[in-house]
């Protein structure tokens, strides 16, 4: 929905030396021509560490597919950063993007920095999931929160970029947030996800059969991480819960509602499914063996799909 873009926004304008009447950054003095290098001394971006890159980011592109995690080092890393002052004698800005990834470390390193703030030092974190922030640290902060723009912006901003027919549906899929789905096209994400979708719809009944056709969609396209794809079965079996308790689907009402058994399903497998698919989730990120990991996901999502017997 924008958080990225409005935090990089807000951190350079924090930094400009010139602002304009309007309180815009001035894009001419030497601080906006540094940021614009990606090398301002007293600016800091912290990001999920790329795989084999401990030190994470301090600005410019990751350049190996991200992990999942900010690490202790990146945070122990800023210690220093305040420590020194200010080149320009004026702010330094931390921008954080996925602020949520912080590992426990981490999250109890930055806690330490955040109860005796620095002077002049800003701390922008960027999450679309604070509720797996610490309480320590969100009560620290001061929360700008972002909804989604109206449903014919949200469509124009994805007809502009490309997305055409498909809008719709996977703006649904995205909760409303455009950009997200821009950011699905552009990794090459769209395909993956229609894949696992008609996976889901017209299910093999031999969870094998179903987990070596998930692996094929993880193999076909490296950004669609485990991760994605237990996110998009989380996202169908919590429909399917919809329907079933509500006769209404949250993320999928574009897609055409699939074929019910003839006994429906029951409500309460789908529930349970839902819990165990949250435990799932949070182990995707680094599970033992991915074959069996595949094979257990959709031993569960066939339990509870299987139709109640009348």
């Amino acid at each position: 929905m924008g958080k990225v873009g409005f935090g990089a926004w807000l951190a350079h304008l924090l930094l400009c030396e010139s602002r304009k009447a309007d309180q815009s950054a001035c894009g001419e003095c030497q601080a906006c021509h540094w940021i614009a290098g990606g090398n301002h001394p007293d600016f800091r971006l912290v990001a999920p560490a790329s795989e084999g890159d401990e030190e994470g980011e301090s600005g410019g592109k990751p350049k190996k597919r991200p992990s999942d995690i900010i690490k202790i080092d990146q945070i122990r890393d800023l210690e220093s950063f305040i420590a020194i002052g200010s080149h320009r004698m004026g702010r330094r800005v931390v921008l954080m993007t996925e602020a949520e990834a912080m590992n426990a470390a981490a999250a109890n390193s930055l806690l330490k920095i955040l109860e005796e703030p620095p002077p002049s030092v800003y701390f922008i974190l960027i999450s679309s999931k604070q509720r797996f922030l610490l309480p320590t640290i969100r009560s620290r902060c001061r929360v700008l929160s972002f909804a989604p723009p109206e449903a014919e912006e949200a469509q124009r901003i994805l007809v502009a970029a490309g997305c055409g027919k498909h809008a719709e549906q996977y703006l649904g899929l995205a909760g409303g947030a455009p950009l997200r789905v821009t950011r699905w096209k552009d990794e090459g994400m769209l395909p993956p996800i229609a894949a696992t979708i008609e996976s889901l719809s017209s299910p093999p009944e031999d969870p094998t059969v179903l987990a070596s056709r998930w692996d094929g969609i993880l193999k076909s396209e490296p950004g669609f991480k485990l991760t994605d794809l237990v996110e998009t079965v989380q996202r169908w079996v919590f429909d399917l819960t919809q329907e079933a308790v509500a006769g209404q689907p949250h993320f999928h009402g574009a897609w055409g509602k699939p074929a019910k058994p003839a006994g429906g399903y029951a409500a309460e497998a789908l529930i349970g499914a839902w819990m165990e698919l949250i435990q799932f989730r949070r182990s995707s990120r680094h599970p033992l063996n991915q074959q069996l990991f595949l094979e257990s996901l959709a031993a569960e999502f066939l339990r509870a799909v299987r139709p109640v017997r009348r």
